[in-house]
């Protein structure tokens, strides 16, 4: 399987979007600042923000710094749903927030992609939220709408179009099976958070990530992260350590066999072996 740090993926509108990006989870600040500005010079074309991150602005104005073009950096930023605004109006306004400051350019400022953060809210809110989503994607300013944490049920109320991509945690521990084999055949583009399952040291630990590391002469993250391009998702670890941030793209000069797949599939341990909240089975 022959990727780079520019390969893309088609999305259902016809959009590409970047297979490898820089997740900004908890970056505030200066060290926010610093990560996005590393990850672009190191090569990266797709950032991962948030609503409830609150580092949207620290975001734009980064890539507005680099010095990168804007239409050669993918945007992504979520949607958190809230009580207080419940019908799509309401929602639509929430949403109008975010473009502003992630892309704070002069001309034809937009947002790549924007994704429902949970499926709170119950059927009714949920598509109350998605039709917002929706409404603000005919108006132009966001080019592709999806979701986050969302499971096979929760797709069942949901009012068409079909989302783009479902933003899951997944990594070798936390497979997450039924709802990515529902994406793949709905061709919902199915991206990992927390692909480095957050370094934990048991699970980096594992006889097999360590043999498959001695294998490759690789690092555990570059293991696992190699793991999920080749399982066809879409990944996004978050870090702010510049030189963390460029190993993690140090992924394109070796490929796991069927037989080192085999071995990282054989991890899985279901729900059990995520490392967030992972709220996919939270709502009704």
């Amino acid at each position: 399987m022959k990727f780079s740090l520019s390969s893309t993926l088609t999305l259902t509108s016809g959009n590409q979007i970047p297979r490898f990006g820089l997740g900004v989870y908890k970056s505030t600040g200066q060290e926010c600042s610093t990560a996005v500005a590393e990850a672009l010079r190191a090569g990266y074309r797709h950032i991962d923000s948030a609503q409830a991150y609150s580092n949207e602005e620290l975001v734009g104005k980064a890539v507005v710094e680099s010095g990168v073009s804007r239409p050669d950096v993918y945007l992504t930023t979520k949607y958190l749903p809230t009580a207080e605004a419940k019908s799509p109006k309401d929602v639509l306004s929430v949403l109008r927030h975010s473009l502003p400051k992630i892309d704070p350019s002069k001309e034809g400022p937009h947002i790549d992609l924007m994704l429902l953060h949970s499926a709170d809210g119950g059927a009714e809110g949920r598509a109350n939220n998605w039709r917002a989503l929706t409404e603000a994607q005919k108006e132009g300013w966001i080019h592709d709408i999806g979701v986050s944490n969302f499971n096979v049920n929760h797709f069942s109320t949901l009012p068409g179009p079909v989302p783009a991509v479902n933003q899951i945690e997944l990594h070798p521990w936390c497979q997450q099976r039924p709802i990515v084999e529902y994406c793949k055949q709905h061709n919902i583009a199915v991206e990992a958070y927390s692909p480095l399952a957050r370094a934990d040291e048991r699970k980096w630990n594992d006889p097999v990530v360590v043999e498959l590391c001695k294998k490759h002469g690789k690092e555990p993250g570059q293991v696992v992260l190699r793991w999920g391009l080749q399982k066809g998702f879409i990944v996004i670890p978050k870090s702010v350590n510049p030189s963390r941030i460029r190993s993690n793209a140090d992924i394109y000069d070796f490929e796991l066999d069927t037989t080192d797949m085999e071995a990282l599939d054989g991890l899985d341990q279901g729900a059990a072996g995520a490392v967030t909240w992972n709220p996919l089975d939270k709502y009704q």
